[in-house]
């Protein structure tokens, strides 16, 4: 997870690291981004972003802080004014809006999206994604306004993307907390790249586990049906490794949209939701067909161009 943003250059870039989790009982979760925009000959600005999720209790609460001078930190991970995300935990606030200490562990290897390592170092694609720990255990507290958190076992991930510019459109997709699968996961992201006047169909890359069991998803001849929506997806894949059947369905009013610049000035609109219900059916070349359902460990990502959601937006600029 080391920082790649100090070798941008001129050109800028951005990069994320980023958690989720999720009480396992209760539909209450957190999720917390680390980010660097670089915009074309200009400084990096870093800035920290939190949501806490707790359906239970109303709204989520967000903060945002944005500061000069982010710095990478030895061991990988990344300083953002007061705060360190690093190899085995975060900690550190948003002024005086937000604070958090968490720290997480997981035995799993890390997951590459990417089909092929030399892809991480070409100049396509533009975005580069890859989670650290696809599945983690995580302890500790966090805070926004009056409202505190504190984790203890709580199921999630650890992801780290960076790139030259993101994807025309994207969805991340992560589960846990599976219903009689308690230490599955999956985690799946599909993006729509735009090369000069095209924009290329869906890419789906990622994998699920199940038993300790690592399937891969996705790849260079999987075919993706995607019917896509910022509170719910229906999504069919073929092809690869596995074949896959998933549906996701937000908790509208635990659906947050954020602001995503890009270097060149242009913007996305992200909705996310990371107490989503979701039920995956996988069908394994030459294994036997796996159902993964959770009511609210789902976490549901998409990003937009449009603006016509009809969704409250944060009242944050990026960065």
């Amino acid at each position: 997870m080391n920082a790649r943003f100090p070798g941008f250059g001129a050109g800028g870039g951005y990069e994320s690291f980023y958690l989720r989790a999720v009480d396992p009982e209760r539909p209450r979760g957190v999720w917390l981004r680390h980010t660097v925009h670089q915009a074309p000959g200009q400084a990096p600005v870093g800035s920290t972003w939190v949501t806490l999720l707790d359906a239970e209790a109303g709204a989520p609460r967000t903060a945002k802080r944005s500061v000069p001078g982010p710095e990478p930190v030895a061991g990988g991970g990344v300083r953002i004014g007061e705060s360190v995300f690093g190899a085995d935990g975060v900690s550190g606030s948003a002024g005086a809006e937000a604070s958090w200490d968490l720290r997480w562990e997981g035995e799993e290897p890390p997951l590459r999206h990417l089909p092929k390592a030399v892809m991480y170092s070409a100049p396509l694609p533009r975005t580069k994604l890859e989670s650290p720990l696809p599945a983690a255990r995580f302890a500790g507290h966090l805070t926004v306004g009056d409202t505190t958190l504190e984790l203890d076992g709580w199921p999630g991930m650890v992801g780290h993307n960076w790139g030259a510019q993101h994807a025309e459109r994207w969805i991340w997709l992560h589960g846990v907390a599976f219903e009689d699968a308690p230490d599955a996961w999956l985690d799946l992201s599909l993006g729509r790249v735009r090369v000069g006047p095209f924009t290329t169909p869906w890419i789906a890359n990622g994998a699920v586990s199940v038993g300790g069991h690592r399937v891969r998803l996705g790849g260079a001849t999987a075919h993706a049906r995607v019917h896509e929506h910022p509170h719910a997806l229906d999504l069919r894949l073929t092809g690869g490794h596995a074949r896959l059947r998933l549906t996701v369905h937000s908790r509208l009013p635990q659906t947050v949209v954020w602001r995503y610049a890009d270097p060149d000035g242009s913007e996305h609109h992200v909705a996310n939701c990371s107490v989503a219900e979701l039920e995956a059916v996988v069908h394994p070349d030459g294994g036997t067909p796996l159902t993964l359902r959770t009511i609210h460990g789902g976490a549901y990502e998409l990003g937009m161009r449009e603006h016509t959601h009809g969704l409250p937006v944060q009242p944050f600029d990026d960065p």
